[in-house]
């Protein structure tokens, strides 16, 4: 293929391009799915093994679907959306050949035999699966540690947290080491790594995307994309979505973009710095406050406002988010010896649940999402607020040393993301500052359920009106920059 590779026109490193321009690369014969991908492993070469992202980076099969990507062009074969882009998946969804090991010692390394519905969607599209990424261990937290494989660097600085559940996605996306990657979210773990990492995750409304086997955790668990930019996380999400008949939760219809632009005039956009009770350091507040502005200069209307719902959130999430996890208590003490300490912290004070709590729990988290679903229909197009109360901060604990201490408690700093799991609502985020460390601030956006697109092109607007591109900029701990 060096026919191709003698005529791209691509400027620097493919690794760093949108999923939108690799396709166009590959459609219009300026770049080969081969070039692309072995310019991808280069850039995952250069950080790895010191980012810590790749559970299974499964280089010859990126190789052998590249080369088969190759093939299609030449043979003039129609192509899909994502043909010959790279894509990373998570390591809770099944990726024929590889094992799925959930961040956890006590794990099968069985190799899958079948891909789950997203990533045969991925695949069918023209994508590159590149391999499994780092998560924590079970989803259980927030933070980038698990015993399987150890701590994910966050790229803008070494040592530091890159978020969870979905830490590789968003560290291998924040340094550009290609444009797509699979992230699975039940209380924040697609936006909270984007927010510490600053790039771009993307909760869809529950039931968007299939997710098979379809977890038994009180319907919290959404798939979404992570990427650098807003429209390939839409385009990614375009490939994914829609009804699969292995997932009941599954909606019709799928995801379609709203073409409508960057004009926001005539929405009425709420901004709720801290949702009545939460706690925000302030560089974080200040960050998102002066983000909330801009869609004022971008037509819409921006109210402050406390929604009555939110400080119902803390009680209710930790009556719910422990218990589906008891099922992975240790058997015994060679068990727990292989787990996160955290972990089993989070599953020992959960065992003192009884059933009458928990069915308690969720018919006040019934009520939650309808109160909240209630709000936005009183006339509230959109939702603004902090995507998370801290910056990154060192491994090695579940809360930064200047707030108080628990062995387990990490949701006490991201009270911003499960309100819209119980309630099942589209929300993004966004990258909208650097601390003076110079670390990334998100811009959480939210909309009532099924109003992904209004969503997503707030996203574009408020991206294209303050371009974040302090990510490929030497901010970043030298050891990791691109």
């Amino acid at each position: 293929m060096q026919e191709l590779a003698a005529r791209t026109t691509a400027a620097g490193r493919l690794a760093s391009l949108s999923a939108h321009d690799l396709a166009e690369l590959v459609r219009t014969k300026r770049a080969s799915p081969v070039e692309i991908v072995e310019d991808v492993l280069a850039s995952i070469a250069s950080l790895e093994p010191g980012l810590n992202a790749f559970v299974a980076l499964d280089v010859r099969g990126a190789r052998t679907a590249a080369r088969k990507a190759e093939a299609a062009v030449m043979r003039g074969e129609a192509l899909g959306p994502l043909h010959g882009v790279p894509v990373t998946i998570k390591d809770v969804q099944a990726v024929a050949g590889l094992p799925t090991r959930r961040g956890s010692r006590l794990s099968d390394a069985t190799p899958a035999i079948d891909d789950a519905p997203a990533v045969a969607r991925l695949r069918a599209a023209g994508a590159v699966i590149l391999g499994k990424t780092a998560t924590t261990e079970q989803g259980w937290t927030a933070v980038s540690e698990n015993p399987l494989t150890g701590a994910t660097h966050n790229p803008w600085k070494q040592g530091h947290t890159a978020g969870g559940s979905s830490s590789g996605a968003a560290a291998l996306a924040a340094a550009g080491c290609g444009p797509l990657h699979l992230g699975t979210d039940g209380a924040g773990s697609v936006r909270l790594p984007a927010h510490f990492c600053g790039v771009v995750g993307f909760k869809p409304t529950f039931g968007m995307v299939p997710y098979v086997p379809v977890p038994n955790n009180g319907a919290l668990s959404h798939i979404g994309p992570i990427a650098r930019d807003a429209a390939d996380a839409e385009l990614m999400l375009e490939v994914m979505a829609g009804p699969h008949p292995a997932d009941h939760t599954t909606l019709p219809g799928g995801f379609r973009r709203d073409s409508a632009g960057h004009d926001l005039a005539g929405l009425r956009i709420a901004f709720s710095p801290d949702l009545g009770h939460a706690r925000v350091d302030p560089e974080i507040a200040a960050s998102v406050a002066a983000a909330a502005r801009v869609f004022e200069a971008l037509g819409a209307s921006v109210e402050r406002t406390t929604p009555a719902w939110g400080p119902l959130g803390p009680d209710l999430i930790r009556s719910l988010w422990g218990p589906p996890l008891l099922p992975y208590s240790p058997a015994d003490g060679a068990a727990e010896a292989a787990m996160d300490p955290g972990f089993v912290a989070c599953l020992r004070e959960t065992g003192q649940t009884s059933w009458r709590d928990l069915h308690a729990a969720q018919s006040r988290r019934h009520a939650y999402a309808g109160a909240v679903g209630r709000w936005f229909a009183e006339g509230w197009d959109l939702l603004l607020t902090p995507a998370a109360s801290v910056a990154a901060f060192p491994h090695g604990r579940q809360v930064p040393d200047h707030w108080p201490a628990h062995p387990w408690d990490w949701l006490v700093w991201a009270e911003f993301s499960y309100p819209f799991n119980l309630s099942h609502c589209p929300a993004v985020s966004v990258p909208c500052g650097l601390t003076p460390d110079g670390l990334p601030i998100g811009l959480q956006i939210v909309g009532p359920r099924l109003a992904d697109p209004l969503v997503m092109r707030a996203a574009r607007a408020f991206l294209e009106a303050r371009p974040f591109a302090a990510w490929a900029t030497a901010v970043r701990d030298p050891m990791l920059a691109v």
